[in-house]
């Protein structure tokens, strides 16, 4: 059984995010990407668009000092959504941090229209990136 095109997608995209790549990031969204964000810190809340997407992504690395990876342990898709278990790991100072979220993605023409995120541990990521 092969894989779904839109997990392949998903997947390329994981790639182009340790990559840095944003390129082919904004090549797999849809330009009015909505990006939703939990928790509460000051990275938490929803961002509409690629650029603001971007940004949030810059923050975040320099946050973490550039160490923030996302390592996709299982993702799964069909026409309208996918899924992926996600191993997160970054250092920030002395501080470190490995947790499991799962993401969730809306497609739309075999872009990604919608992104959320599903820590397993939203207190873990409240605390580092708070």
């Amino acid at each position: 059984m092969s894989e779904h095109p839109n997990a392949a997608r998903i997947r390329e995209g994981y790639e182009a995010f340790g990559k840095g790549d944003l390129a082919v990031l904004a090549e797999l969204w849809q330009p009015d990407i909505v990006w939703h964000e939990p928790g509460n810190t000051a990275l938490s809340g929803t961002y509409r668009g690629t650029e603001a997407v971007f940004a949030l992504f810059g923050r975040i690395m320099e946050l973490t000092e550039g160490s923030l990876r996302g390592e996709p342990l299982l993702i799964c898709a069909d026409d309208d959504y996918g899924t992926a278990l996600v191993r997160l790991t970054a250092h920030r100072g002395d501080r470190s941090l490995s947790t499991l979220v799962a993401h969730v993605f809306r497609v739309v023409d075999g872009r990604t229209a919608e992104f959320w995120e599903g820590p397993t541990d939203q207190p873990a990521l409240d605390a580092f990136f708070g």
